[in-house]
């Protein structure tokens, strides 16, 4: 039973809320594999259930992901993960 737990426990970790939004960068977003990109740009971001953060950004139908400035984002609450997510996407798509 408590290896049943256990595996039980560690398959809970792994479980990620994925949230995307399409937008326009009229400006660019940095990104660090390739510098500035712009256009209809689709912002992804992704937690697992101890509030780490994941952020990435593409070209709408693309398949090449990028990474967005900065590493080690964690939530206080994975429950956050909406409101930090359309923050980004908001902020990201300013005029």
């Amino acid at each position: 039973m408590l290896i049943l737990n256990l595996k039980l426990n560690a398959e809970r970790s792994q479980l990620m809320d994925k949230k995307s939004t399409i937008f326009i960068a009229t400006h660019g977003v940095m990104t660090k594999e390739v510098g500035v990109i712009s256009g209809e740009l689709e912002l992804i971001t992704t937690c697992d259930d101890n509030g780490v953060l994941t952020l990435a950004i593409t070209y709408v139908g693309a398949k090449d992901l990028y990474t967005l400035p900065g590493e080690d984002y964690r939530l206080n609450a994975p429950s956050d993960h909406e409101v930090v997510h359309r923050m980004l996407a908001t902020v990201l798509e300013r005029p």
